[in-house]
């Protein structure tokens, strides 16, 4: 759960750097600028810095300006370091960057990267002992960098509480959704998401590359059983089910699902009913007993070991962070 203040903007500062990709600069600020409280206040205040003010080059034909150096990391609650491709994979260490990061975190700031950024972090001291993710095609070259980081070259994004990073441009739309989600609940981060018409929730432990995400011409996909799950997140969806729907053997769905959606069939299920879950804690006064019937649980000691495993509270405790006390709340704490 994270420690983001109620009432005041957050900011979050974008460190740009010579060679950044526009794209990673642009979703930074379009997700985060999107996200609005539900009386339609700003929660996040955007900025982008540089090493210094002035101009800088980007990997395309046109440069970007920015307003402030690296002292506009002293005042961020969040620092954001999209790639840069032409340094990152060299000479990360070498400059102030790592150092101001490394402050930053010191002063209690959230330090996140997107693809490549990650080498900065690493090379910053932050990532020491810690998971992380970088883009699948650098992975090599990190590892021979900084072996004594435990990365994970398959996962979309790695959440290691006040440092997080990302794979590559896709892989940050999820990581920035993940913070907000993080930071004001499932509600505030499906707005974002449909605004910005993008998916609002992937796992950050999926597959970074997935072999076939589209069915290949006259063959099955098992995306219509996803589709007729997602309506009955409540009922028992059995595996044999799912294939059938797909008109596939158990053996083939299974395989062909990973291969589309980056995950087993038993992991996907149960994110899909974790966001139920969210939803309902945040959006109805349902007593804990009904959520977890609603979202597919069951009882409210699953729902309990399984939101917990997802977001490190329990049901009571993330209602009254994102909606305040339920109805229930003099019932016995779950």
């Amino acid at each position: 759960m994270s420690g983001v203040a109620r009432g005041m903007p957050h900011r979050v500062a974008v460190l740009v750097r010579d060679g950044v990709l526009p794209m990673e600069l642009g979703i930074v600020h379009q997700l985060f600028g999107h996200a609005r409280s539900a009386g339609g206040d700003r929660l996040y205040e955007v900025v982008s810095c540089g090493v210094a003010a002035g101009p800088v080059r980007t990997d395309a034909d046109f440069q970007v300006e920015v307003r402030s150096g690296l002292e506009a990391l002293e005042g961020a609650g969040t620092v954001l370091v999209p790639a840069s491709h032409e340094v990152d994979e060299r000479c990360p260490g070498a400059g102030p960057v790592p150092a101001a990061l490394a402050a930053a975190h010191r002063r209690g700031a959230r330090v996140a990267s997107i693809c490549t950024g990650a080498f900065v972090l690493a090379a910053a001291g932050l990532l020491e002992g810690r998971r992380a993710a970088t883009h699948w095609l650098s992975a090599d070259r990190f590892t021979a960098m900084f072996p004594s980081v435990e990365l994970d070259p398959a996962v979309l994004y790695a959440d290691e509480g006040g440092v997080l990073t990302s794979a590559g441009e896709a892989a940050g739309i999820d990581l920035c959704l993940h913070m907000i989600r993080r930071d004001h609940g499932a509600a505030v981060a499906g707005d974002v998401a449909r605004r910005t018409v993008v998916p609002p929730h992937r796992e950050g432990g999926q597959a970074q590359f997935i072999a076939r995400p589209v069915a290949a011409p006259r063959e099955a996909s098992t995306g219509p059983a996803r589709a007729w799950a997602l309506e009955r997140l409540e009922e028992p969806v059995t595996l044999a089910q799912l294939a059938a729907r797909a008109s596939m053997s158990v053996r083939t769905f299974t395989r062909r699902f990973r291969q589309e959606a980056g995950v087993s069939p038993a992991v996907w299920l149960t994110a899909q009913r974790v966001q139920r879950a969210r939803q309902l804690l945040e959006e109805t006064d349902l007593p804990v007993e009904r959520v977890a019937e609603r979202s597919g649980f069951g009882t409210a000691a699953s729902l309990r070991a399984h939101l917990q495993a997802a977001v490190g509270v329990p049901p009571s405790a993330y209602r009254a962070t994102f909606r305040g006390p339920a109805p229930d709340a003099g019932r016995p704490a779950d």
